[in-house]
């Protein structure tokens, strides 16, 4: 029985970990191609629904990871996308970033030459600005984000196993996360909650150095009206919100909730409204960012 590929496109900024989500989806049977230009995207596709139509079972999930490494012809990125749209074919994006600090800091470990750095006078900074400025918009196209710049291995395979290989690709992935504002607000985010409005367990000496992960602490977060009354809202409002992302296409969906330091109101409320989605049917998942910081 024939049966049309699924397509997964990888891109995203360069040094954010393309090649470890390569390893992961390999393991998981998938035929992935590295470093393809925009343009023979097509072709392949072609190549690969031929091979489907002749009922081989080798090419049903495809990942093709194309980035800047193609230099001009990745401007040409959406005109690949577009004939897999225009052929029916399922297609979806996966961007990986990190933040700037970040890819300068790997790319100085490793002594790698970025791609953008044409000259030996041009600087890492100013090489990742400018790709930064060139994948804006295929950054608005994506339907999968991850934001590698705290992630180590293992975290980066787990979040590729949440978002794909534990979830359909017609499917909607929720990650409930916290954060702290003191470390900067989380980039990956669809939907952000400030929640230092709320009582601070950080000023109660017996809780100050435990977390929103202990039952002690959110008691006393949710022992406020104004918490009770936030999670009613906040639980009205994605009752209504989720069915119509998911109705849309969405494939993704990332709520954050930060706090000061990222340790107690928001680790309550991410743990909160993370078993609720999962109670609701959803798949979802909680991560919580700053907790091991100091």
């Amino acid at each position: 029985m024939s049966q049309m590929p699924k397509f997964l496109i990888i891109t995203g900024m360069s040094g954010s970990g393309k090649s470890g989500v390569v390893n992961v989806l390999e393991d998981n049977g998938y035929y992935c191609i590295d470093n393809i230009p925009p343009q023979l995207i097509p072709k392949f596709a072609e190549i690969a629904v031929n091979v489907g139509k002749s009922g081989s079972s080798s090419m049903e999930k495809i990942a093709l990871v194309t980035d800047i490494r193609g230099g001009e012809l990745f401007r040409e990125f959406g005109e690949g996308l577009s004939y897999l749209k225009g052929q029916n074919i399922n297609a979806k994006i996966m961007f990986l970033d990190a933040s700037n600090e970040v890819l300068i800091r790997r790319y100085k470990e490793t002594r790698r030459r970025h791609p953008l750095d044409t000259n030996s006078n041009e600087s890492i900074k100013n090489a990742v600005e400018k790709e930064r400025s060139i994948l804006s918009d295929v950054r608005e196209l994506a339907d999968y984000y991850i934001d590698t710049s705290e992630l180590t291995i293992a975290e980066l395979k787990e979040s590729v196993n949440a978002l794909l290989l534990n979830n359909p690709l017609d499917g909607i992935s929720i990650k409930v996360t916290s954060f702290g504002f003191k470390y900067g607000i989380s980039l990956e985010a669809d939907l952000v909650f400030d929640v230092r409005f709320l009582p601070n367990p950080f000023y109660i000496p017996e809780l100050k150095h435990k977390t929103g992960l202990s039952e002690e602490v959110r008691n006393y977060v949710m022992s406020s009206s104004d918490s009770t009354d936030f999670m009613k809202k906040l639980t009205d409002m994605l009752d209504f919100l989720i069915p119509r992302y998911k109705k849309e296409g969405k494939s993704q969906l990332i709520i954050a909730f930060g706090c000061t330091g990222g340790k107690h109101r928001s680790i309550t409320f991410a743990e909160l409204i993370g078993k609720y989605i999962s109670d609701c049917g959803y798949n979802s998942r909680i991560s919580h960012r700053d907790i091991n910081r100091h």
